[in-house]
């Protein structure tokens, strides 16, 4: 699967520009609260798992990047980072919650080392990431005993690994069929008005060798109507 978001040293995210995919494969590099917050506004990065596990590392970022020695303001300081960066998508669930996960962690330090406090906070920004990997797994596993040889899935829209940390939610079961050799092949739509479907879905499965062919969305219903469709998974 390809890589979509990463830390990388000495404080910066990593992210897939996922607004010029499939065209072109390019990555930003977020060195400042203000580069993640246009990264989740204009889509860059995009999927509630995966806006999430931005904005734990994008407190990180802001923490990491601050040459702030009092620790009182530091603090101070990440509690205003974590109000802006939930202003970049104000309905996104999964952003508020791993920002108010990160907001507990720093209230629950006890002491005054900056350089402390700032890898504990980025060891839970990491772990959020993890624990989103693990939960794709287990519904990869959970859900591949619904995929049979030689059978035909539709999937809408785009939930796999562009959309998390892992290797998605309902398309995690695709990619553990895959991994199980199981010969199966996937209708994914285009999904309008974004084409989430045929920007993302389809790159993402004909990246991981995964049989799939995009249709437009009103072709779903004709497919059914012709027994093509024997699983919907999205």
């Amino acid at each position: 699967m390809i890589e979509v978001i990463s830390w990388i040293s000495p404080g910066h995210l990593k992210c897939l520009d996922q607004t010029i995919l499939p065209a072109e494969i390019k990555y930003l590099v977020c060195k400042t609260k203000e580069d993640v917050f246009a990264a989740i506004k204009r889509l860059s990065i995009r999927g509630a798992p995966l806006i999430g596990i931005a904005g734990a590392y994008g407190m990180c970022v802001d923490l990491f990047n601050s040459n702030e020695s009092d620790f009182n303001k530091i603090q101070k300081q990440i509690e205003a980072t974590a109000a802006y960066l939930k202003s970049s998508r104000p309905t996104a669930v999964n952003l508020f919650w791993a920002i108010d996960r990160m907001l507990a962690k720093s209230a629950k330090f006890q002491g005054s080392n900056i350089s402390e406090y700032k890898n504990i906070l980025l060891q839970e920004a990491k772990a959020i990431h993890e624990e989103d990997k693990i939960m794709c797994d287990a519904i990869g596993k959970s859900g591949v005993s619904l995929i049979k040889n030689g059978m035909r899935a539709l999937t809408h829209c785009n939930a796999g690994c562009l959309a998390t940390g892992g290797s998605g939610t309902a398309l995690a079961v695709f990619y553990q069929a895959l991994k199980e050799g199981i010969d199966f092949s996937v209708y994914a739509d285009e999904t309008r008005p974004l084409l989430q479907g045929a920007r993302l879905t389809a790159f993402e499965l004909k990246e991981a060798g995964i049989k799939t062919t995009l249709i437009c969305d009103n072709m779903a219903g004709f497919l059914m109507k012709q027994g093509k469709i024997d699983i919907v998974i999205t």
